[in-house]
């Protein structure tokens, strides 16, 4: 079927970090960062054309230091952040900032694209995400729903809620928590949930998941052992609030219920090395992406856990009534499976993310600096739509 054929765009350096444009809903747009130690480091705006299967793209210097994460604010398409790596007194630090794009990059990206790839301009730099005593960002997360002034720093074992204010040329720490315990903990990665007026937070460091009340900064679980090696990443169900997906070095993706933290509600085995991604679909929760560094990127269809096991939306409170009233229906619920494996990449795929724009489209990236664009199946897609 030519309409499911992968489109792969190849960046010259190495890259790792990825993420759609969040406040972009018409344009199918990514952006990519990437890590090279000699050159100037690039954000590269990947712009899909559905129609022709073709990828427009512009790239924009980003000479702070190579980039391992990037974040879009969910209000402002011109605003993103960054952590990236940079070296003070022969020592390498992970810091963070808040940066705008020029104001004609979207104007003038398609009419020439050679233009941008010789003459690259530069990202504006707002503000720094940084303050002295918290070295070594490893993430910026925004409020998910929010107008763009709230972003959350994990930096070592410190999680800080900053307020951006003046077109975010400015920004102050509003409160901060602490990871309490032996060693040197710190964080890995983080999710800001979308439910309870973004009022939650869910951390990973080692090999435990924590759920945090932001209102208060205190912790509000614990999954102490989730994973039996590092926790890479992880994600929140967009659609039922207590449910979150993670995945790590155990090469296993788990799926939690955080009201009954002790066992995952199902877990999967399909990597054969490191997971370093999980992505729930935005709009239909059962479709779930994972990317691992056995370079392979898997689909999963997790109908029994999602919000539509019988083929429509159902909340946690009717599923727990029981499910006598669904059998009148006669539907039988669909079975979780493997969808598709993808095999376009032949490095460790270090993440992957679903479209703003388009629920059925999503975008890998694998360390070598191959990005692939990929649509759910047809078949699939009909069978959930209809």
């Amino acid at each position: 079927m030519e309409d499911d054929a992968p489109v792969i765009y190849g960046l010259e350096f190495q890259a790792r970090a990825l993420t759609a444009q969040t406040a972009e809903t018409d344009a199918i747009r990514f952006l990519v960062g990437t890590q090279s130690l000699k050159f100037d480091n690039q954000i590269h705006i990947i712009d899909f054309d559905d129609e022709n299967n073709i990828i427009n793209k512009t790239v924009l210097l980003h000479q702070a230091g190579e980039i391992w994460h990037i974040g879009t604010s969910p209000a402002d398409k011109a605003v993103l952040t960054t952590c990236f790596n940079k070296t003070s007194d022969s020592r390498v630090v992970s810091c963070a900032a808040v940066w705008r794009m020029p104001s004609d990059w979207e104007t003038g990206s398609h009419e020439s694209p050679d233009d941008s790839v010789h003459n690259p301009q530069s990202l504006e730099l707002l503000c720094h995400l940084d303050d002295r005593t918290h070295s070594n960002t490893a993430c910026v997360l925004w409020e998910p729903m929010g107008d763009g002034k709230r972003v959350m720093s994990l930096a070592d074992n410190h999680a800080l809620l900053w307020d951006l204010q003046e077109s975010s040329t400015q920004a102050t720490v509003s409160s901060t928590a602490t990871l309490e315990g032996k060693g040197q903990l710190k964080f890995t990665s983080g999710k800001w949930s979308p439910h309870h007026n973004c009022s939650q937070l869910t951390t990973a460091n080692d090999t435990a998941i924590r759920g945090w009340d932001l209102r208060t900064m205190t912790q509000i679980y614990c999954i102490e052992n989730a994973h039996g090696q590092l926790v890479r990443d992880l994600d929140i169900n967009p659609n039922r609030q207590y449910y979150l997906a993670s995945c790590g070095d155990d090469c296993k993706v788990k799926f939690w219920d955080v009201r009954n933290v002790q066992e995952p509600v199902k877990t999967l085995e399909d990597h054969s090395h490191w997971v370093w991604s999980v992505r729930y679909n935005h709009s239909h929760d059962q479709l779930v992406l994972t990317a691992s560094s056995d370079s392979r990127l898997i689909l999963s269809n997790m109908v029994s856990i999602s919000s539509e096991p019988f083929g429509h939306l159902v909340d946690d409170e009717e599923l727990s009534e029981g499910e006598d009233n669904h059998q009148e229906d006669n539907k039988e619920p669909l079975k979780d499976s493997v969808v598709s494996t993808y095999e376009e990449h032949e490095d460790s795929v270090y993440a992957a993310e679903w479209s703003s724009a388009d629920p059925w489209l999503f975008a890998s990236l694998s360390y070598d600096g191959r990005l692939v664009i990929n649509r759910v199946p047809r078949a699939l897609k009909y069978r959930i739509l209809l």
